[in-house]
């Protein structure tokens, strides 16, 4: 995973239709420079402009970030609080930027917890890119796995009783479509960084099948070459999803 520079993707290698990043490392990179941690957080916004071009050059349908987990609100006040604004910030700034490269975006997570501010932005922002058929971003905000089964659960719940599902009825497929992706292709790379190796909450549903991919790199550093890197290691791996030998 230290390698550089990787060979351009053949025909043969096309882009996996669904990526995902747990955006991992902000902080320790702005420690290891002695800076504030919100300098880590900037920097990270920086990847984040590469990585999201990136992805759309390389066809990729849809690209899940993971940008505040609901863990995240049991940090200290003044980080929480840093984090919400940097959110606000850049859901004023790259709205414009996203639209004109057809970008569309969606918002998953409970976003109770923001200002009237931020989820009026964040539904400003999904109304004026819905028209777009580009690159599918998906933004995970106060985001949790676990969350997220449980509000599909409580959905499929509350038809139940008011008669519109047969509980004999509830299967995979039907609890697939009440999650916050279900509108998009499942998760075929999960990618975390700085060098973690866990899934912390994230897209417990989505990733049964996926692959996954751990790097040292902390996310600030994160940056084309290295996209490809998890690219290529996806390709090299031998998708069973839960078969044997390739056989049923």
């Amino acid at each position: 995973m230290t390698e550089k520079n990787p060979e351009p993707l053949s025909d043969e290698q096309l882009a996996p239709q669904h990526i995902a990043i747990i955006m991992d490392g902000n902080g320790r990179w702005a420690e290891s420079r002695h800076l504030p941690r919100s300098s880590g957080h900037q920097k990270g916004v920086q990847s984040v402009r590469r990585v999201v071009k990136h992805c759309a050059k390389l066809g990729v349908n849809t690209l899940t970030l993971f940008a505040f987990s609901s863990e995240n609100l049991n940090r200290s006040n003044e980080e929480v609080g840093l984090l919400f604004k940097l959110f606000l910030t850049v859901l004023k700034n790259e709205t414009k930027k996203l639209k004109d490269n057809n970008i569309k975006l969606k918002i998953i997570g409970d976003l109770s917890v923001f200002t009237p501010e931020i989820q009026r932005l964040a539904n400003d922002a999904e109304k004026q890119l819905a028209s777009n058929d580009g690159l599918n971003l998906v933004v995970a905000a106060n985001y949790g796995g676990q969350w997220d089964i449980a509000e599909s659960a409580k959905k499929i719940a509350v038809k139940s009783l008011n008669g519109e599902i047969n509980p004999e009825k509830i299967d995979i497929a039907l609890f697939q479509a009440h999650t916050s992706l279900a509108e998009h292709p499942k998760v075929d790379l999960l990618i975390r960084t700085s060098g973690e190796i866990r899934i912390s909450n994230f897209l417990l549903w989505d990733i049964a099948y996926s692959e996954l991919y751990f790097t040292k790199t902390l996310w600030p550093d994160f940056d084309e070459n290295e996209l490809d890197l998890a690219i290529e290691s996806f390709h090299s791996r031998d998708r069973r999803f839960g078969e044997q030998n390739g056989e049923k």
